[in-house]
């Protein structure tokens, strides 16, 4: 086990960067061992890295009912992120709901929803309270554009599917590239989920089942550090290049920054002030992935 506290530039990357979603494929948990794992990681010394536990809007009395017992375990307030159903105005009683009850203990108060255009952006924001921050799911589109733009005037964030249980599902680099350039552009916060298990991109089983297709995974190292180069005015064929990397020996971490093939660099401070107001965080349904292989490249 390293015991060596992790750089500087390391810590202002990942602090708080997973928002832990067992419930979700491929892990596909229970209630209770998702929260019986929550506890757990936030009593861990990687406890830094933790974000919200993400639990959709159906299952909210369920979680309580399942963690009353586990909240006394971590001494804090549990921060939720909860995947709204279709009937907005009823999520959010049923958020605001769930707050009154629970607010010693835990409190909702994130929010992922799905937005196909930009009227729908508009519908929808005009019913979110403002102690709610809500993250639209978009569509990689023609209308990609108008709906960032949208979520810019209204002041709501976006959320970008990364992956999942198909090799058709994970969306190429330029259009991730695309989707970051749009965000950090209109100064859009934005969260990515599904597909970033591991920190660098690689070719590994879509889930965990015995006979699983195999399928070419994003890493995320590679895409939020995409997103701060591209915050620094990056070309688009260079984040390319990065988001395609493979190659542990080309990231270099230190307490003063990161360096990229022992030529492009970017800061500590920079990073800082990416994730607070531009890479927000991903869902992952397994906070153990990430670490034991950061761990195995020598990151942590």
């Amino acid at each position: 086990m390293n015991d060596v506290s992790p750089k500087e530039s390391v810590r202002a990357l990942l602090a708080k960067i997973v928002d832990y979603a067992g419930l979700f494929p491929p892990s596909q948990l229970s209630i209770s061992e998702s929260v019986n794992n929550y506890a757990t990681y936030k009593n861990s010394r990687f406890s830094w890295m933790l974000g919200r536990f993400v639990v959709p809007v159906s299952r909210l009395d369920e979680f309580a009912k399942s963690a009353k017992d586990s909240f006394s375990r971590t001494g804090d307030v549990w921060k939720l992120s909860v995947l709204a159903s279709e009937d907005v105005d009823e999520t959010v009683q049923r958020i605001e709901d769930f707050n009154g009850k629970f607010a010693t203990n835990a409190v909702a108060d994130a929010l992922e929803i799905k937005a196909a255009s930009s009227l729908e952006i508009e519908n929808i924001a005009a019913h979110i309270p403002e102690n709610l921050t809500a993250y639209f799911e978009l569509p990689l589109n023609e209308n990609l554009t108008d709906s960032i733009v949208t979520l810019a005037i209204t002041k709501q964030r976006a959320k970008i599917r990364t992956g999942g249980i198909k090799p058709e599902a994970f969306p190429s680099a330029e259009q991730i590239t695309h989707f970051m350039r749009i965000c950090l552009a209109f100064n859009v916060p934005f969260k990515a989920t599904a597909g970033l298990h591991h920190p660098l991109r690689c070719e590994k089983p879509l889930t965990y089942e015995k006979d699983a297709p195999t399928g070419v995974m994003n890493g995320f190292l590679n895409v939020f550090l995409a997103a701060g180069f591209l915050h620094q005015g990056f070309t688009p064929k260079l984040i390319r290049e990065l988001l395609m990397d493979k190659r542990e020996d080309n990231f270099l971490f230190t307490d003063d920054g990161v360096l990229w093939r022992q030529e492009y660099f970017i800061t500590t401070s920079q990073l800082k002030n990416l994730r607070s107001r531009g890479a927000i965080s991903f869902g992952s349904c397994s906070f153990v992935e990430p670490i034991d292989d950061l761990k195995e490249i020598g990151i942590l």
